[in-house]
């Protein structure tokens, strides 16, 4: 580690100092450190490491990793910070150091990073390769941390690539319990409205164990105390002041502004360009000359590459540059220079003529050329495209960006891979041979840039891209094999999107593909569209696809796309009644295949069948080794984070929500792609809301109905109806009854999607004890709803457990308090071990226990539903159970006189319900054979023990408690001759 010089003493900034050092002891955590340029941002971070060496017993306190952001990042340089702080871990510790710290000792991954480390261990360039190399970054940090706190730098974030701020994300979030401090500095005055850092700092923010550190310009009295050390004396009278008024108290600035005998060199500079330039210009002019060559390779620069551009031998070079090292303007770096603030290699840059600048240009290029080694391996072809795109030549630069593409694609940088390559597509009307210089045509850099955007999630910039190839291919060769290829990579991406015309396109893949022989790509198409279809009511087309593939596929001996379309097959058929020998095949097929990526969807599927089949343990069980499978292969936050939706799930079930909140907590702080982020959302949110954390269910209702937004394309069941669910649950919560059943409505009018039964019964149900709160104004939605039953199939105790709920609530819609339904619905629920809808069933079927005089039997269900409550912690459930236990009458004693609900006696409940029919005192006695003033003494006395003000609220207090709900309704069914559950079945 290299440690640059630095000119004036650190002042004004103790409180930031204390701020790092604080966030070092409270590791792990991140401080993102932000500032206008010339703050002394880097000058902070210097400080900051010279303390870390100072010695702690035995050693330093801390190792300090340092990588900084290439102003070239944008053009296409990936992971530039962390290919620095790699070498310089080499160098300190060895390769096989390294290797020891990274799994299986395997550092074939960090090949693409460092050449270092020979061969990456797969030529493959895919998203689940980026992730594995994430992944090997991550635990090499955290391994490293294992041993003494780490802190690393990440420099001039401003600058970062796309690659470099994914990667940067990935760290901050997933960072273990270990002692490591990642600090991220950046220009707050380069971030404008559209900067792509400026949404990665508010994600970061976010986050937990991040802090934002911003630096401010100087106090009057640190400018002072800046100058003063400058000078080494006192300053001149109205120095500080002059200095303080012009500076604005930036350090930089404090420093361009003071001269050597302790005068303003500049007091009244025309331009802030002039300013940074003062400097320089009083240097001599040798010096200047080379430091106009320098400007041209960036903040920092090789000494043999200046010499190279500049034509100087290592004699004459150091001779010429020492002026400049001693005036501060440049600093030495290791093997090289740099720039003592990026703002004065950017003014002695711009100050270039166009002469200048296309000439210096190409002497990098040609200097380059004539010596690759002058960079840093995988440097080159980004470097060569920069300055060849700078001189103007549009031919070289055409190819040095094709040979960068190729480069950014190994180290698995996709989005530095995509913008080269779209720097090629713009260059090559410019180049008559491009074709030729390159060795591929427009179609093959189209095609190639299509992937570079899939891979990179450019979805829109790749749908774009491949619309363009195939209108080329169409016109060169109409729809054949290379359309069919191009077409499902557009599907895919235009999926990924939720727009219209992803199935259109692979079908017509499909049919450009008819006629040929059998091929890999055919399979491969025909997979896809039965994944894709299998999301709609197709569900005959998704099964003959995937009957195809698989037919293709062993035809072919292919195994990996054998397993693959198993997969899909059984989820077009998927049945939770019975154990098949279906799941049992796909288990060999995908273990046959030794493809890990296929053994993870594996785990997907079968937890997801268990859960769905009630098997609620052995489902955890799957999903939480498959998520060990995916961090043993690398792809924890990726294959593992989807897992973590079919871990939860389970847990949720069985009632083990603190672990459940556990996994979706950790899931969800990893940003999760946009086709999982819904199924996370809902069920962290119907925890909330079962315990009766409202503010946090509305806000991931609110995640999951944004994400739905983007995705009610494709109205992908698991998604759509469980969003439903926790709509309609908040809704119920709320009192909003309305809202409930229209959310039930969009169940009704969305019948025959895949999975649609498990997903669709408790919305349904849901709607049906909510037009039982709305009455005879929703007796036409709680006709639809149960007659949109009769198209669910139910197989395997689960469902079963669901469509008994679901008959149970269909009574009380209509207005009867069905105990043996809502005893059977309970009785389902037990057997499956899931305590939170078992407690709901016993409080209802207590609800009409207690409507039909059981009170005993009313306490016994209320007292087994209170435990269950209790251990989860439902406090809203728990209310509602209290609030029924107190009209329950407490147990008879023998020959101690009847009581009725609300302490009343049995001739007081008679009268109450006579009264809620809206009977007068006269009806009252005539019905009772008593006289109208015992009626009106009874009236009284119910008035009083109900603390009721008039007759009104007494009714109103009957209806609320459902007192009289059975009787009414079930003498209305009877006089109609039916059964009010009889329907649903």
């Amino acid at each position: 580690m290299n440690v640059r010089a630095m000119g004036p003493v650190l002042v004004g900034r103790s409180a930031e100092l204390a701020e790092l050092e604080g966030a070092l002891a409270a590791a792990p955590g991140a401080v993102l450190l932000g500032g206008e340029a010339g703050l002394g941002k880097t000058r902070l971070i210097r400080e900051f490491a010279a303390r870390l060496h100072e010695p702690a017993g035995a050693g330093p306190r801390a190792r300090l990793l340092i990588g900084g952001c290439l102003e070239l990042g944008s053009d296409g340089l990936p992971f530039a910070p962390f290919t620095t702080v790699l070498r310089g871990l080499v160098r300190d510790i060895g390769i096989d150091g390294v290797a020891g710290l990274v799994p299986r000792g395997d550092t074939g991954g960090l090949a693409r990073l460092l050449p270092e480390f020979g061969e990456p261990e797969s030529d493959a360039a895919s998203g689940e390769e980026r992730a594995r190399l994430f992944e090997v970054v991550l635990v090499l940090l955290e391994r490293l941390a294992e041993r003494g706190p780490v802190v690393l730098v990440i420099e001039d974030a401003h600058w970062a690539d796309r690659s470099t701020r994914d990667l940067l994300a990935f760290l901050v979030r997933n960072m273990g319990a270990v002692p490591l401090l990642i600090v991220v500095t950046y220009r707050t005055d380069e971030l404008h409205r559209t900067h792509p850092l400026r949404p990665l700092l508010g994600a970061l923010e976010r986050t937990d164990r991040v802090r934002r550190l911003d630096l401010t310009r100087l106090s009057r009295t640190d400018v002072g105390a800046l100058v003063a050390d400058a000078l080494g004396s006192a300053p001149a009278p109205g120095l500080v002041e002059r200095i303080a008024a012009r500076s604005e108290g930036n350090p930089l600035f404090v420093e361009a502004l003071l001269d050597d005998d302790g005068t303003l060199a500049c007091e009244l500079p025309e331009s802030l360009r002039d300013l940074l330039l003062a400097g320089v210009q009083r240097l001599p002019e040798e010096t200047q000359d080379v430091l106009r060559d320098a400007s041209g390779g960036g903040t920092r620069i090789e000494h043999a590459l200046l010499a190279a551009v500049s034509g100087l031998d290592d004699t004459a070079l150091t001779r010429v540059l020492r002026p400049a090292v001693a005036a501060n303007v440049l600093v030495v770096d290791g093997d090289g220079y740099a720039f003592r603030h990026a703002l004065i290699r950017e003014a002695v840059h711009d100050d270039l003529l166009p002469g200048e600048y296309t000439r210096l240009h190409t002497r990098y290029a040609q200097a380059l050329e004539n010596d690759p080694g002058l960079v840093p391996s995988g440097r080159l072809w980004v470097e060569l495209s920069h300055h060849w795109l700078a001189a103007h030549d549009a031919t070289w630069a055409l190819v040095a960006s094709w040979r960068a593409a190729a480069d950014a694609r190994k180290a698995l940088a996709y989005a530095e891979c995509l913008t080269m390559l779209s720097r090629v597509l713009e260059l090559w009307d410019r180049v008559p041979d491009a074709a030729t210089r390159i060795g591929a045509d427009h179609v093959k850099v189209l095609e190639e840039a299509t992937s570079a955007a899939d891979q990179a999630g450019e979805y829109d910039r790749g749908v774009k891209l491949a619309t363009a190839a195939l209108r080329e291919i169409e016109e060169a060769e109409g729809i054949g094999v290379r359309a069919a290829s191009m077409l499902e990579w557009r599907a895919r991406m235009r999926y990924q999107l939720a727009r219209p015309g992803f199935v259109e396109d692979l079908r017509t893949a499909v049919t450009a593909l008819d006629g040929a022989p059998p091929t890999a790509l055919r399979a491969r198409v025909l997979s896809t569209l039965a994944t894709y279809v299998r999301l709609t009511t197709d569900i005959g087309q998704a099964r003959a696809a995937a009957e195809e593939s698989l037919a293709i596929a062993r035809e072919m001996n292919d195994v990996v796309t054998e397993a693959e379309a198993l997969m899909t097959l059984f989820c077009a058929d998927i049945d939770y009644g019975n154990d098949p020998i279906q799941i049992h095949e796909v288990e060999e097929a995908a273990l046959r295949s030794g493809n890990h990526r296929v053994a993870l969807r594996y785990a997907v599927i079968k937890s997801h069948y268990l859960e769905g089949a009630g098997r609620h343990e052995e489902a955890e069980g799957v999903a939480r080794r498959g998520k060990e499978q995916a961090r043993e292969y690398g792809v924890s936050r990726t294959q593992g984070t989807f897992l973590c939706i079919n871990q939860a799930e389970p847990l949720v079930s069985l009632g083990r929500w603190d672990e459940a909140l556990a996994v979706l907590g950790h899931a969800i702080e990893q940003d999760p792609a946009i086709t999982i982020r819904t199924s996370l959302l809902v069920l962290h949110g119907e925890i909330a809301l079962a315990r009766g954390d409202l503010d946090t269910a509305r806000n991931r209702l609110a995640g999951a109905r944004e994400v739905m937004n983007l995705k009610m394309k494709w109205l992908k069941t698991q998604d759509y109806f469980a969003t439903l669910r926790l709509e309609a649950r908040m809704a119920l919560a709320e009192g909003r009854h309305d809202a409930v059943i229209a959310a039930a409505r969009q169940v009704v009018d969305q019948a025959g999607l895949p999975d649609d039964a498990r997903y669709a019964w408790p919305v349904l149900s849901l709607g049906a004890r909510a037009c039982g709160e709305l009455g005879d104004a929703a007796a036409a939605d709680l006709e639809a709803i149960v007659g949109r039953t009769a198209t669910l199939h139910t197989g395997g105790p689960l469902l079963e457990a669901m469509r008994l709920t679901f008959v149970a609530e269909a009574a009380r819609g209509r207005g009867v308090l069905d105990l043996a339904a809502w005893d059977a619905a309970a009785a389902a629920w037990e057997r499956l071990g899931n305590p939170y809808p078992r407690a709901e069933a016993l409080t209802a079927a207590a609800e009409a226990a207690l409507a039909g005089g059981d009170h005993d039997g009313a306490a016994v269900r209320l007292q087994t539903a209170t435990g269950l409550a209790a251990g989860l912690g439902a406090a809203p459930l728990g209310s509602r159970i209290d609030e029924l236990r107190r009209r329950v009458r407490a147990p008879r004693r023998a020959g101690a006189e009847a009581t009725a609900p609300l302490g009343l006696t049995p001739r007081e409940y008679e009268v109450l319900r006579l009264v809620s029919e809206g009977r007068s005192n006269r009806d009252i006695a005539e019905a009772l054979f008593i006289s109208v003033k015992t009626a009106s003494v009874h009236v009284s006395n119910i008035l009083g023990k109900l603390g009721v003000a008039n007759r009104g609220e007494a009714a109103a207090t009957a209806h609320r408690q459902r007192l009289f709900a059975t009787a009414a309704v079930l003498t209305e069914a009877s006089a109609q001759g039916g059964s009010p559950g009889g329907c649903v079945h």
